[in-house]
């Protein structure tokens, strides 16, 4: 099992936030030690517990078992300091495990919890909910006829997960929508293609990463080396858009390929002295169990030819620690919308019985020292989605309930807050019809077409055309919405 092959005292770290439906939660270094904390205990709270704890087993309607009211403890705990800690049973520790490969089975959608439902962050390129128009923002709240109020979030992807060619129904309430959808969908084994790429013509090449997995440094290599194959490029698209994040030694490899060796790539600082690290763009850092760096054999032109970073409120974690260097070190011009903001580190703890806790321990910051957390990476020229803004909101890490705070940007982030609900106070209601779909009403509920889904790096790809341009010496013009 590659990184599991250790004993269970040790810990892992996760990049990616959220749970995905299937799930894939990614890893990366250890964040802790083997080593004895003494903490102390707060007896008179743990009195009150054990009261709790006997009313139930003696007085409650029905019999509990002591695993279950444990198990129910520890995940309520976990549950309740931000949205990104969680209590892991056998089943979801297991797809953590695996999830890194790339390849799992589930509906291929990243969620989180949001007032007793659940949410989704991002629907995963071709997946089931990608392709059935599952979008940012959605809220689940049932599963077949399964109410998902009551449940932890852990159980919510419990349910969703399941064997192939196996199907579930899920209701979602969708911003700009007067009812409920209801959306069928298919499981599959979800096989993530980590990097795309073309020439789109000659001396202009598009590399698109969909996610950062364990081969995703070498694939890169091997992209940009048959982008090469016709000789030096003038321009270079780099896409995160969409990119929910996944493996830190990944997206150093990602930066370090474009970057100069040995520079810092990203930080992270929390309250134990094994949270405060710095990763620079070195082999050592982004190699895991490879003896070969696959960055060696690229084109020396790679690391000074003109870049764009394609983002958006999609590219999460791992895609705004590559973003964010880039930027730093003005490697390469971001471009398209503000990033999700998911900059926390989240370390997994292996319990008895096969189960694990996860646990944010620290923030991470970029070369700069900028927080990514709850603000992410602003571009350094705003291009929504299309000539006339964006396609409906975008659901953001400071959008989530007990999300962590920037540390170095609270006032900041508290004032942009009451500004944004002062804004949208401000806006008049809406029903959700649309002009010119009057026979929307006849269709039988739940029948609802899903949107077109965009075609990335074509013609109708507004944001990449706009850094085609910019690459070209082109004028663009930023198109904000706000």
């Amino acid at each position: 099992m590659g990184q599991f092959e250790m004993s269970k005292a040790k810990t892992f770290s996760l990049v990616l936030g959220g749970f995905v439906a299937g799930a894939l939660i990614s890893l990366h270094l250890p964040a802790f030690a083997d080593k004895e904390t003494k903490v102390g205990l707060p007896i008179d709270e743990l009195r009150t517990f054990a009261e709790v704890y006997g009313a139930i087993k003696q007085g409650y309607v029905e019999p509990v078992e002591d695993k279950k009211m444990i198990t129910n403890a520890i995940a309520g705990m976990l549950s309740n300091l931000d949205p990104h800690s969680a209590y892991l049973d056998a089943d979801a520790f297991k797809d953590l495990q695996i999830g890194a490969q790339g390849e799992f089975g589930g509906l291929g959608i990243e969620v989180g919890m949001e007032d007793g439902l659940v949410k989704v962050i991002s629907p995963i390129e071709d997946t089931p909910a990608y392709r059935a128009g599952v979008k940012s923002g959605d809220l689940i709240f049932k599963l077949d006829d399964t109410p998902i109020k009551g449940l932890t979030l852990s159980e919510a992807v419990k349910k969703m997960r399941g064997k192939p060619k196996t199907s579930l129904k899920i209701s979602i309430l969708r911003k700009g929508e007067s009812k409920p959808l209801d959306i069928t969908l298919v499981r599959e084994i979800i096989k993530v293609q980590s990097v795309k790429s073309k020439l789109i013509e000659p001396g202009y090449g598009w590399v698109r990463i969909t996610q950062f997995q364990e081969n995703t440094t070498a694939e890169l290599a091997r992209h940009l080396n048959t982008l090469y194959k016709e000789g030096n490029l003038r321009g270079l698209v780099l896409d995160l858009r969409n990119d929910p994040g996944g493996l830190l030694n990944s997206a150093i490899g990602v930066s370090a390929a474009f970057l100069p060796s040995d520079v810092k790539v990203v930080s992270t600082d929390g309250r134990t002295d094994d949270a405060r690290q710095e990763f620079l763009a070195r082999p050592r850092d982004y190699l895991r169990g490879v003896k070969e760096d696959p960055l060696k054999a690229l084109p020396a032109d790679v690391k000074k030819v003109q870049m764009v970073v394609l983002v958006n409120g999609g590219s999460a974690s791992a895609s705004e620690i590559v973003a964010g260097a880039l930027q730093d070190y003005k490697r390469a011009r971001i471009v398209g919308t503000q990033t999700f903001g998911k900059g926390s580190v989240q370390s997994v703890l292996p319990l008895p019985g096969n189960t694990a806790i996860k646990l944010t321990t620290a923030r991470y910051y970029t070369p700069d020292g900028r927080s990514i957390q709850a603000k992410g990476i602003t571009p350094d020229i705003v291009i929504e989605e299309t000539p006339n803004g964006s396609n409906g909101q975008r659901l953001r890490e400071a959008d989530l309930d007990r999300h962590l705070m920037n540390d170095k940007e609270k006032e900041e982030a508290k004032a942009a807050a009451a500004k944004e609900a002062a804004k949208e106070a401000a806006k008049p209601a809406t029903t959700g019809a649309k002009t010119g779909n009057g026979d929307k009403k006849d269709k039988p509920e739940g029948e609802d077409e899903p949107p077109q889904r965009l075609e990335y790096a074509s013609k109708s790809d507004y944001q990449f055309q706009q850094a085609l341009t910019l690459l070209k010496g082109g004028q663009i013009v930023e198109n904000k919405s706000r």
